[in-house]
């Protein structure tokens, strides 16, 4: 008699079975965390010296442009240069995590269609990378507040708090944009233009102090208004303020930007395999 039963694997709808699933996937995760790894820093020296040129080079522009020539002023007591950098730090990141990740299902495509595996991995370790661009880019900065002999205060202690906003927020975002890459191949078009937008209308060059004050909290929207904020509080002189309640704003924005993130992406996850 021949068995006329099929077995269909579809992701899984309950939230707990869903995070219990990845954990089961944690070895996907560290093997493709690690080739990425690889593939960027493993013989070559383009890789480490990219994540060291790139915000330097972005931040002289800034600083001759918005320092030298507009005038603007830095904050906190702090060169120009210090100030610049210190936003250059999560923005980076950021920009890195949403640039990766947004691409990261397109380019694992030959996975996807050949094994199930929840999708979500691929993106969220994109990550590891950025995590360690971030932290050469901070040694860097490091080095130019030695050099500059500007000292931080003991606020430094909450920078993990605000990596840990940015890295929630540019998953979040791509989040969003991995999945809408595998239904809309224009939208690997749309990234490089968000970034190249997102780099001016948040808080890089220039003090988020100076928004007037009637449309701060709309300016707040912006997830990284407040963790630009955040880094510049603990990273500057004490007498940078941050102003709570708009850096609330922030964060609640972040946040449910990774809940619709999560929510979208597992919603049309199962379609990859069939129009990636």
């Amino acid at each position: 008699m021949i068995n006329t039963h099929k077995i269909i694997i579809t992701p899984e709808k309950s939230v707990l079975s869903f995070w219990l699933e990845l954990w089961g996937y944690r070895d996907l995760f560290y093997f493709l965390a690690w080739r990425d790894f690889k593939v960027r820093y493993k013989q070559t020296v383009l890789g480490v010296v990219w994540a060291v040129i790139r915000p330097l080079l972005t931040m002289l522009i800034l600083s001759v442009i918005f320092g030298h020539l507009a005038k603007l002023p830095s904050e906190g007591g702090a060169p120009y240069q210090i100030m610049v950098f210190s936003a250059m730090l999560p923005w980076y990141f950021f920009a890195s995590t949403m640039q990766d990740s947004s691409q990261s299902l397109v380019t694992n495509a030959n996975m996807i269609t050949k094994v199930y595996f929840p999708r979500l991995i691929i993106p969220i370790s994109t990550l590891f990378v950025t995590t360690v661009d971030f932290l050469i880019s901070l040694v860097i900065f490091f080095l130019m507040m030695a050099w500059l002999n500007f000292v931080p205060t003991l606020k430094i202690a909450w920078l993990p708090l605000f990596f840990l906003q940015a890295a929630l927020s540019s998953i979040g975002m791509g989040l969003w944009l991995a999945a809408l890459t595998v239904s809309y191949r224009d939208f690997r078009h749309v990234v490089p233009f968000l970034l190249q937008i997102g780099l001016y209308v948040s808080p890089v060059a220039f003090s988020s102090g100076i928004i007037p004050e009637q449309w701060r909290q709309l300016y707040a929207l912006n997830p990284l208004v407040g963790v630009i904020d955040g880094f510049r509080w603990c990273l500057l002189d004490e007498t940078v303020r941050l102003e709570w309640y708009n850096f609330d704003i922030s964060l609640a924005s972040g946040l449910l930007l990774l809940i619709s993130g999560l929510w979208f992406f597992q919603r049309v996850e199962r379609r990859f395999a069939d129009i990636i």
